[in-house]
């Protein structure tokens, strides 16, 4: 069996963890071809959008296979890509999802924080579990899960080990949806349909100038915009649409999914 699955769906590619036996976590050979798979992604022009997420509804990935830590270390190319595979990649530039099915801990979070947005699955429960044998976040958890979710929040995380659920994830802007148990990966389909249909050049240097943007002061940032969109804005794709719009042609956006209650 597989342990990394790629299943394409139109114009999207899901890559599914495939070791429910071990609750999904990543081993040495799981990390590398998660790397292939995102490289494969990279260069396939047909191509638009990833989703990742895990085999079964129990677990998305529990992190790092604690029993293969010293092939995870020395695989070829884990000083490259990150330990967990992918979590060094920062130049990709299409658009990711992570649909978050049951356990989302340690290194697994960190490879769904990788991703531009998450939809958990309301059984999802996220932690820094690793926190209690002492195993440090090295695949991007230090970094990303304060640019998410903000200092206090992500050092509460870090610092306890606590495991939160869907709801409390959806709160503090660590998952942007939450749906029925079952349904993660199907409403991230949706929004990656959606995705796919909308001119391409300027989606993703907006996505690009978001990343790139984050470590500039503002002034520097507004001219690396500009400089981005100089190719959006002669886009031949932009100009349809916007003759499209002009002749009463104006698709709906997505309709958000239907939040639980939050306590």
């Amino acid at each position: 069996m597989p342990k990394i699955e790629s299943e394409r769906k139109g114009r999207s590619i899901i890559v599914t963890i495939n070791r429910p036996e071990v609750r999904n976590a990543v081993d040495a050979e799981t990390a590398g071809l998660l790397f292939e798979s995102v490289e494969a992604f990279r260069h396939d022009e047909s191509l638009d959008v990833l989703i990742l997420t895990g085999a079964g509804e129990v677990s998305f990935c529990a992190g790092a296979d604690l029993k293969d830590i010293a092939g995870l270390a020395t695989r070829r190319g884990a000083k490259e890509s990150g330990p967990m595979g992918i979590s060094h990649i920062t130049n990709l530039d299409k658009p990711t999802i992570a649909a978050v099915n049951g356990y989302c801990l340690a290194g697994g979070l960190e490879l769904a924080c990788w991703c531009d947005f998450r939809v958990a699955s309301r059984n999802a429960q996220f932690g820094v579990l690793n926190r209690r044998w002492g195993v440090p976040l090295v695949d991007g958890g230090t970094q990303r899960l304060p640019k998410i979710i903000g200092l206090g929040n992500a050092l509460y995380l870090i610092e306890t080990g606590v495991l939160i659920d869907a709801n409390h994830a959806l709160r503090i802007g660590l998952v942007q949806e939450v749906v029925p148990p079952g349904q993660s990966l199907a409403r991230a389909l949706d929004l990656a349909e959606t995705i796919s249909r909308y001119p391409q050049t300027s989606l993703r240097n907006d996505r690009q100038s978001v990343y790139q943007g984050m470590s500039l002061p503002l002034r520097e940032g507004l001219r690396l915009e500009q400089q981005l969109h100089q190719s959006s804005l002669s886009d031949p794709d932009m100009a349809e649409a916007l003759r499209q719009y002009a002749a009463g042609q104006r698709p709906l956006p997505p309709r958000p999914a239907s939040q639980p209650d939050c306590d």
